[in-house]
């Protein structure tokens, strides 16, 4: 009887190594995926930041109704700084 249970000792001993050794195995394997998708979200985000317009967005075009105005005042200021001059 003595032998039986150093055998079932044996056994569970060995059945629990390598179930302690899977777990890691799954724990190490799904830390080796994180740091892959990791890797390629980074080289993704850097790659689309790169590649990305540099210009920030502009609601409107080139010369906006306040622009124009502005410049047309230049050129009136312009104007009469010309004509006071002249006299």
């Amino acid at each position: 009887m003595k032998w039986f249970k150093i055998l079932i000792l044996g056994i569970s001993l060995i059945l629990a190594m390598m179930l302690a050794s899977s777990v890691i195995g799954m724990v190490f394997s799904a830390m080796w995926y994180l740091f892959l998708f990791g890797i390629v979200g980074l080289v993704g985000f850097g790659a689309y930041k790169f590649f990305a317009k540099k210009d920030p967005p502009q609601l409107s075009g080139r010369n906006t109704a306040s622009e124009i105005e502005i410049e047309s005042a230049r050129r009136a200021l312009e104007k009469y700084k010309r004509r006071l001059k002249l006299k």
